[in-house]
């Protein structure tokens, strides 16, 4: 039987610059196995399912708000949490009004404070402090589907492509492989929701503003 993760997330947008356009997810998985890591995005939705050295399962999927660019979306995986750094596919001002297409609301799924910043505020906040980095991430690019994910081929020797020097407009100079080179461990420090249930009665699924959740079926 699998359980919920807790899943941390924030974002960032921008109407003209994609680097800046993104959702950052946190998924608090410690000491997991990695050749037990099935991770999946899509345009549209993820799915994540890994094993701990334990032999506790933590699995989830989702539909997320509006579409991503899978091509340019990160993410890596350490000794205590799953990292993921997603491309909004549509360059808006505006921000997500939630993670998921659903409004039903996700116990497991909860804002990430200490990434977050208030939309008419991102300007104001550099991403080099906010987002920090993720450490060095050659051979995880497009992980779309690892071992056991039918038809998505696996991780290995998968290399980055241009994205380890492509510059990010608008960032003061800084490039992608800096941005995401900070982060190492650091990512997935709060572990306090591990342990939570599915139907935990958890309000902090989102930042505010949040449309009214309607209960799940």
């Amino acid at each position: 039987m699998s359980t919920h993760p807790e899943v941390l997330w924030a974002q960032r947008s921008s109407d003209s610059v994609a680097e800046k356009n993104i959702v950052w997810l946190t998924v608090n998985v410690p000491d997991i196995d990695e050749s037990s890591l099935q991770y999946e995005l899509t345009s549209t939705g993820i799915s994540f399912k890994a094993e701990s050295k334990t032999q506790r399962v933590y699995a989830f999927s989702l539909s997320l708000f509006d579409e991503v660019d899978t091509e340019a979306s990160l993410s890596k995986l350490s000794s205590r949490s799953f990292t993921a750094v997603l491309r909004k596919k549509a360059l808006k001002a505006e921000y997500w009004t939630r993670l998921t297409k659903e409004k039903t609301k996700l116990p497991f799924v909860k804002t990430d404070f200490s990434k977050w910043v208030d939309e008419d505020e991102q300007d104001g906040a550099p991403l080099e402090e906010d987002f920090g980095g993720m450490g060095d991430m050659a051979g995880m690019g497009g992980m779309g589907g690892m071992g056991g994910m039918g038809g998505m081929g696996g991780m290995g020797g998968m290399g980055m492509g241009g994205m380890g020097d492509m510059g990010m407009g608008g960032m003061g100079g800084m490039d992608f492989s800096k941005m995401m080179a900070s982060m190492g461990e650091a990512g997935g420090s709060s572990q306090s929701g591990l342990d939570e249930p599915a139907d935990s009665d958890s309000d902090d699924d989102g930042p505010p503003p949040l449309e009214d959740a309607e209960p799940s079926a």
